[in-house]
């Protein structure tokens, strides 16, 4: 089975929330949500990939600053191997320009969102573990 390394970007804001995003219908797991990043090019370093995808998907640019957690999730097709890192933004106002929306929402208040498998490890120390 094929596997990927992909990053994700828990990104916090001042209100001390977190920036959600919602898979769009035309992608793979569709209308779950998600921490924005993707796929760690070869040769690539994990909190470059994350710069240049967040860049790619938001058009803004963040500072990568602290690892939460690496899981790994096997689905039907692919598996995953994802390493999500708390952010902040440094330059520019997030845009949904590949997700069908993006919310930012209390940490306390991740779970009542219906998350990609992969992403839950991560919600579950946010939520219970990591203070930010």
């Amino acid at each position: 089975m094929k596997e990927v390394n992909v990053v994700g970007a828990v990104i916090v804001n001042e209100e001390k929330e977190i920036l959600c995003a919602l898979r769009s219908e035309e992608m793979t797991l569709p209308l779950f949500w998600e921490f924005p990043g993707g796929k760690i090019e070869k040769n690539e370093r994990a909190e470059d990939a994350l710069v240049r995808e967040i860049k790619e998907e938001l058009d803004c640019t963040i500072e990568v600053l602290k690892k939460v957690t690496t899981t790994t999730h096997a689905y039907e097709n692919v598996i995953v191997h994802l390493t999500t890192y708390i952010s902040k933004i440094i330059s520019g106002i997030p845009v949904a320009k590949e997700h069908k929306s993006l919310q930012w929402v209390p940490q306390k208040q991740l779970p009542t969102l219906n998350w990609a498998p992969a992403d839950i490890p991560a919600v579950n120390l946010l939520t219970n573990e990591i203070k930010i």
